[in-house]
């Protein structure tokens, strides 16, 4: 069992609290600020000026796309308002009274990054460009996003809109568990009445193991671009900002992420982490172990190791099976997760 799915919240508890990182530019990466994140535990592996806010241009989208997965039936059909249509920037072209369902707007929001799409899409879901984007602002509440503020679901540039690249790569890694939105970001190519969409991730043809996300340009905001690779079962996201050559910086962040770090058991259900010291008929040791597995992404030489708090011992009687309490895994000095316990013998009261 991985540990996003014992531990409840350790994904944000993670992301802030593990910065066993590569600072600044020895990676070379040109991007003014970027991350890379094992998506599964939320362990940052690379970090570069994350938590500075900046414009976010079309990455935008990943947060006006998982609104609507989460709030929207993929076969409604939406009449196109003519609010939607003649959005600056990039465009997927719809016109007034045409009828597509919500499906083939994400494709052509998604893909094709059409702001008409983006409008047409917040509007259906949520009444106005105004109401849609309170909800957007609302999920970025729910998930931690700190550094976030929405203002539009396309990402047209506004000094109170802005994210960083650690609360993209947070916002990613959830979106990434919605099926509906991890198959539309990782399709290639597809039509969508007369219109055929190519996506604008080279990623997905460039690297083998890439699963979409997005893309983003303006002017003001640089080049941007939020990605997702998968090898093995494992996840990495990787963001960038305002990065002349972002290709080859998530290409070589990515892979050198898979190479450097290996997701490792670090105990499995039913193991001894230690001791505790239970009087009862007598002062007995008695084990305590792990209720469930902790499975976690290491470097060649990292060393975790299990702090079970309190005084070291308890007054009986104890039974079997029965909970201990929590063990932190630490590394580093740092807490990385913790660990529900279970008794490992009983004892008697005195």
């Amino acid at each position: 069992m991985k540990m996003k799915r014992i531990l409840t919240g350790m994904t944000v508890f993670a992301i802030v609290l593990c910065s066993f990182l590569l600072h600044g530019d020895a990676m070379g990466v040109s991007a003014e600020h970027a991350i890379l994140i094992d998506a599964n535990s939320g362990r940052v592996l690379y970090e570069k000026r994350a938590d500075e806010r900046s414009l976010i241009a079309s990455t935008t989208k990943i947060m006006t796309a998982l609104v609507v997965c989460e709030q929207c039936n993929m076969n409604d059909r939406v009449e196109i308002m003519p609010e939607a249509v003649g959005i600056e920037g990039s465009s997927m072209y719809l016109q007034v009274g045409e009828v597509l369902t919500v499906q083939e707007l994400l494709y052509g929001m998604m893909l094709h990054s059409g702001n008409d799409a983006a409008v047409a899409l917040a509007i259906y879901c949520g009444g106005t460009v105004a109401d849609f984007a309170e909800l957007m602002n609302d999920e970025a509440r729910r998930l931690g996003l700190e550094n976030s503020h929405f203002e539009n679901p396309n990402g047209l540039d506004s000094p109170a809109h802005y994210s960083t690249a650690r609360d993209l790569a947070k916002l990613t890694a959830y979106a990434m568990e919605n099926e509906t939105f991890a198959q539309t970001v990782g399709t290639k190519s597809i039509t969508v009445g007369d219109r055929y969409l190519t996506n604008h991730n080279k990623l997905l043809w460039r690297y083998d193991n890439a699963e979409g996300v997005k893309t983003g340009y303006t002017k003001a905001a640089g080049r941007i671009l939020v990605s997702s690779a998968k090898q093995d079962g494992r996840r990495l996201i990787a963001v960038s900002i305002n990065a002349p050559d972002d290709w080859n910086d998530h290409e070589r962040l990515l892979s050198w992420g898979f190479e450097q770090y290996t997701e490792r058991t670090i105990v499995t259900a039913g193991s001894s982490v230690g001791t505790l010291e239970v009087y009862g008929t007598g002062a007995t040791l008695v084990p305590v172990v792990a209720e469930q597995d902790f499975v976690f992404p290491l470097a060649e030489g990292e060393k975790p190791e299990f702090f079970i708090p309190g005084t070291g011992f308890v007054y009986g009687p104890v039974e079997a099976g029965a909970s201990a309490g929590t063990a932190y895994v630490m590394l580093n000095g740092r807490p990385i997760g913790k660990i529900p316990l279970l008794w490992g013998a009983g004892v008697a009261a005195s």
